[in-house]
């Protein structure tokens, strides 16, 4: 099955996880097709923003069985991407982390902490 350039990239993932990857490595996460791989995710995100990928990592989660009330369903399985840009390129992406906005404050007095001691 041939993969266009728009279908690898599924979505950003969003958690507190891949924001701190983000704020701290200027690592980005994504949910990725589950038959794309390194390759052909490396071209996608370089193509998409035209920026240069120097690493993907990508991590296969398994479905898990989950239960609601006395339900129990599986989980889809997942595939997804961690991608580390070269120096001087940035993705922005709009709303990316806006919705932890709580998060963002609370490491906003320390990011600044940080960025005094490595300026130092």
């Amino acid at each position: 099955m041939e993969l266009k350039v728009y279908d690898i990239i599924k979505q950003p993932i969003m958690t507190s996880r891949s924001f701190e990857l983000y704020r701290k490595l200027g690592k980005l996460t994504f949910e990725v097709h589950p038959e794309a791989n390194k390759c052909v995710i490396k071209d996608a995100v370089q193509k998409i923003w035209n920026v240069k990928v120097a690493n993907v990592c990508v991590i296969t989660v398994p479905a898990k069985l989950k239960t609601f009330g006395r339900r129990e369903f599986l989980s889809s399985a997942k595939k997804k991407a961690i991608i580390t840009l070269k120096k001087g390129y940035k993705i922005e992406i709009p709303g990316m982390f806006e919705s932890m906005g709580a998060a963002t404050e609370s490491f906003g007095a320390q990011n600044v902490k940080d960025v005094q001691a490595e300026g130092k």
